[in-house]
């Protein structure tokens, strides 16, 4: 069998992929692993997996659609990687209390087919502004936010240099711009879109169809990953932090905040947390990719301001995508040999694999 080579951002959205690798669970289903590759960025993690040296990644949700629709790339979502995880966090020197406060501001965003870039113009519409693309330095109407790619580790350091003025992103960065770029968290995405997702386990459609059985031991491992990751996230916070194993260049007590500190009495922000009663994590696991969460992300998309050609996604039919885009079948195999995904938040016991999706801005 091919060995699982894994690329990935150091972001805890790799958890699940990371986990798998330390805890030895791909080796237990009887595969081969080299060492996870760190990539800074995700083009570079893109042409990475496109050209081959990544068989096994995780990717922004609407990185794939771009891929497979625009690009005509055999990708293919074989679960999820994560629940939320991901916050809006705002400079000190920005006098911001929710999205009505962004007009005339620099966001930065990590891709712009991202779930940041759709959750954040969600957020932005609903209070009566407008993204734009410009240049920096120049001049913004009031009612205008001007959004920019940013690799998500220059995030921190660029808020805290006045560069920007707020930033939204996963996981541990929203911590570190809390914690060492005096940054405040505005909203937590989570808590705008119930339990949901955000990157994705992805491989290339020719391989998965070459090698069924690799494919499904690649998924089991996964899914025990997925388990062990949501029962376990102090140990696995320290797992992969520079004081662990050191999959992520971050302390432990940075990814044990992004993965725990999670109560609405912690945040200044009267709006970071509007939903206590929904029960979620800060960041939670759980394998099953959700027809429903994939069709409004391809109509979400559509009105969501990308920079680049965007003609394609009007030709997409979210039904069709929500079929054709993910490979239900292995995960659902695993998930049937390896049950204790059933304790995970955002499942109806009665109907487990179908949701409706909560939206509350």
């Amino acid at each position: 069998d091919e060995v699982v080579r894994i690329g990935y951002l150091p972001i805890t959205d790799a958890t699940v992929l990371l986990v798998a690798h330390a805890k030895g669970f791909f080796e237990s289903e009887g595969l081969k692993t080299a060492r996870p590759t760190l990539i800074r960025g995700w083009s570079p993690l893109v042409e990475g997996f496109a050209a081959g040296k990544f068989n096994l990644v995780h990717l922004l949700k609407p990185i794939p659609i771009w891929m497979r629709y625009n690009n005509g790339f055999p990708v293919k979502i074989m679960s999820w990687a994560h629940l939320n995880g991901s916050g809006l966090v705002v400079g000190r020197h920005v006098d911001a209390q929710s999205f009505a406060d962004l007009g005339g501001k620099q966001v930065a965003i990590p891709y712009w087919y991202s779930m940041h870039n759709i959750v954040l113009q969600m957020g932005l519409r609903h209070a009566g502004l407008k993204p734009v693309i410009r240049a920096q330095g120049e001049s913004l109407a009031a009612d205008e936010v001007n959004l920019q790619i940013m690799p998500p580790p220059d995030m921190p350091p660029a808020l805290a240099a006045r560069k920007i003025d707020a930033f939204i992103v996963a996981e541990p960065f929203n911590a570190v711009g809390e914690m060492l770029a005096g940054g405040k968290m505005l909203r937590f995405t989570g808590d705008m879109w119930k339990n949901h997702p955000c990157c994705v386990v992805c491989m290339n459609e020719n391989q998965v169809n070459a090698r069924p059985e690799w494919s499904q031991k690649v998924m089991n491992a996964i899914v025990r990953a997925q388990i062990y990751s949501q029962q376990n996230k102090k140990e696995v916070a320290h797992l992969l932090s520079k004081d662990g194993m050191g999959y992520l260049p971050m302390k432990a007590e940075i990814v044990e905040r992004a993965m725990t500190f999670y109560e609405d009495s912690n945040y200044s922000s009267p709006d970071a947390i509007k939903h206590p009663e929904w029960g979620s994590g800060r960041i939670d696991f759980q394998p099953w990719p959700f027809p429903s969460a994939t069709r409004l992300i391809v109509n979400e998309l559509k009105k969501t301001l990308v920079g680049g050609d965007t003609s394609f996604l009007q030709k997409l039919d979210a039904d069709f995508v929500a079929e054709d885009l993910v490979d239900y079948r292995f995960v659902k195999a695993a998930m049937e040999k390896y049950p204790a995904w059933k304790n995970a938040p955002g499942f109806n016991a009665e109907n487990p694999f179908e949701r409706e999706e909560v939206v509350k801005i």
